[in-house]
């Protein structure tokens, strides 16, 4: 982009330049060569000028990870705006960690980071999608979830906090235990697979079996046109700003996170008295096991005069 350094929208076209057809890339090229342009255009104007159509713009805007031209548009004008403040590019999220970092610098590269991975998410998310996944598991007799390495941490906090509110759920991180629980599947079940990538091959068996024997499938990646995002019926698309030592970063793992914890939120919605008695019930089960809490010198309690001890 012309104003000196990429923006983490103009690295998402870039990196996805070489996969596009030729319509896509004339949409990223104009884009590159115009990055303002969404800022004063409407998708309409945007797609003359592209010479293209509105509905490939937006086909455009989801295959970089956007729900849409209108969160795509808002993350372009965060971009200029960051790029324009006080504190530069390099003292921002846009610049790698170095090895004379000091602990200062790192940390707060790493909050603006996060910060703007649930950002992008939060933008990307879409929401009626979420709705009827959300549905979906409530009404089922069965939840699979599949994720591998990094991914089954994810599989496996989701898998308990479904578990606690009623919902029938198991994760598979082992391909073949997972292939013979996805086998057995049917129409009423729904299976969701987790890969930032969207290329962890196990994860992907997994879940495109589940769907062969009839479960609602659904992917959790970070890339839209990924294989794993192919073979679900319905997608839940994060979006991360990778710049760091290594592509599975904890960013990645926050927008994730954050997903995650909408949906089982809505999933809890959708049957709020059951959901509500089995975490009450959860929790006074493992109650007696949690050391009360210390009375702290000068409160309420510890003034109040205690009860004699009667003699005996």
């Amino acid at each position: 982009m012309s104003d000196g350094h990429a923006s983490a929208v103009a690295n998402r076209i870039q990196s996805r330049l070489p996969e596009m057809s030729d319509v896509m890339a004339k949409i990223a090229e104009y884009l590159l060569e115009h990055p303002q342009a969404p800022l004063k255009l409407s998708i309409g104007q945007l797609a003359e000028q592209a010479g293209t159509s509105a509905a490939t713009v937006t086909r455009f805007c989801r295959m970089i990870g956007f729900a849409g031209y209108a969160p795509f548009r808002v993350s372009i004008a965060t971009d200029f705006g960051r790029s324009t403040a006080r504190d530069s590019w390099k003292t921002d999220i846009g610049r790698a960690f170095g090895p004379d970092d000091s602990p200062a610098d790192v940390l707060s590269t790493l909050i603006n980071a996060h910060s703007r991975t649930l950002r992008e998410t939060a933008a990307a998310i879409d929401l009626p999608a979420m709705k009827l996944i959300s549905q979906r598991i409530a009404q089922s007799t069965h939840v699979d979830i599949y994720g591998v390495g990094g991914s089954a941490m994810l599989a496996d906090e989701m898998q308990a906090r479904l578990y606690r509110i009623g919902i029938n759920t198991h994760m598979w991180a082992e391909v073949h235990t997972g292939l013979t629980s996805a086998a057995i599947q049917n129409t009423s079940c729904v299976a969701i697979g987790i890969s930032n990538t969207g290329r962890t091959e196990e994860t992907i068996q997994m879940l495109t079996e589940a769907g062969r024997a009839g479960a609602l499938t659904v992917a959790i990646s970070n890339d839209p046109t990924s294989p794993l995002a192919e073979a679900a019926d319905l997608r839940i698309i994060t979006s991360v700003y990778e710049q760091f030592l290594q592509p599975d970063d904890l960013s990645a793992k926050h927008g994730q996170l954050l997903v995650l914890d909408l949906l089982y939120l809505l999933i809890a919605q959708e049957n709020f008295d059951r959901s509500t008695d089995s975490l009450a019930a959860s929790a006074l089960a493992v109650s007696t096991h949690r050391r009360p809490r210390r009375a702290t010198v000068g409160s309420k309690q510890s003034r109040e005069p205690q009860p004699a001890t009667e003699s005996i």
